[in-house]
């Protein structure tokens, strides 16, 4: 896929970034960390005034009413004309990226995080904001891990404004993920009329990220004292990606170029040296070819292709989620 950064007709893109690494290949690299009024500045997100308007449809010449549904119209950040971003209900209420903004500022307020990057994808249609907490994880003395706050927030209807914890691990900018009892890497808010207000019991929800944390670093410590075979590690590889019934001569060549790359990754890369061997590494192995090297679709700028979908690709989230799951001494 290319990536679905929104880019205006001077060529500027709906992006603002603290530093440039494998989330963060699009738009204006700033010289440090930024505030909410620049992320609306600099990423061109301020000011869209989202609104819902009655959607109509015209039969025989006449203007219809659709009743219940509505489109959400913003004022366009480059022409200043109202821009459709899509379809909603009766109970769907917009929330403002400002308003996105000002929660995450409440949090650096709270916590001492600050912002990295900004921005806008599918051509306004979803917005979001990152943030990089102060605190860092070293795993097994040797591994460091920072951790970051990724807020998203969609205007078309598609998805609630949502809040998801990332571990991130500084040697490769490898987004890790978990799927943790007792611990939440993530919560939503839908649109609707108190959305505004449940932004606060979001914030309030940001005890149950340190204990995500906690968690994440508990497992994380079984997995690098834990010895892992190139045996070991091909047959929870094969697992996560099991061959279908009957593949095609295509498929299996897929499937050995993807087992070469993710092996290499584990039993050769640069990025692994530290925790060779290990379980960790195994996880670590999957989760650098997710985010660096598994092809992406269409003849666009493939890294910027790979950053969006760390960001927002549920497959590819919940594939790591079950390789740390797969990694995790029992």
């Amino acid at each position: 896929m290319a990536h679905q950064i929104e880019q205006f007709v001077d060529g500027s893109a709906a992006f603002a970034t603290a530093r440039t690494d494998a989330w963060h290949k699009l738009g204006t690299t700033l010289p440090g960390t930024f505030d909410a009024a620049t992320a609306m500045r600099v990423a061109r997100l301020g000011g869209w005034d989202v609104r819902k308007t009655p959607l109509t449809t015209e039969v025989g010449g006449r203007e219809l009413k659709v009743p219940g549904s509505y489109a959400t119209v913003r004022t366009h950040p480059d022409s200043g004309a109202p821009d459709v971003l899509g379809v909603v209900g009766s109970a769907y209420t917009p929330v403002q990226n400002e308003a996105l903004a000002d929660f995450l500022d409440a949090l650096v307020d709270e916590s001492g995080a600050h912002f990295e990057t900004a921005g806008s994808l599918r051509r306004g249609r979803e917005v979001f904001v990152t943030l990089r907490l102060p605190e860092t994880m070293t795993v097994g003395g040797v591994d460091q891990v920072d951790l970051y706050i990724a807020a998203m927030n969609a205007h078309d209807g598609t998805a609630p404004m949502r809040t998801i914890v990332s571990p991130v691990r500084v040697v490769c900018a490898n987004t890790q993920a978990a799927a943790l009892r007792g611990a939440r890497a993530s919560w939503s808010i839908r649109h609707t009329a108190g959305a505004t207000a449940r932004i606060e019991e979001a914030r309030q929800a940001l005890g149950l990220t340190w204990r995500y944390l906690e968690s994440f670093q508990t497992e994380a410590e079984k997995m690098i004292d834990a010895s892992l075979t190139d045996g070991q590690f091909m047959d929870i590889v094969r697992d996560l990606w099991p061959m279908p019934d009957d593949p095609t001569t295509r498929t299996r060549a897929y499937r050995a170029r993807r087992e070469n790359e993710v092996g290499a990754l584990f039993a050769d890369a640069d990025t692994n040296a530290a925790i060779r061997g290990t379980a960790w590494a195994g996880y670590q192995a999957i989760a650098e070819y997710l985010d660096h090297v598994a092809p992406v679709r269409g003849d666009g700028d493939a890294d910027s292709a790979r950053a969006e979908r760390v960001l927002t690709s549920g497959t590819a989230h919940a594939l790591k989620a079950r390789a740390f799951d797969a990694f995790t001494p029992a």
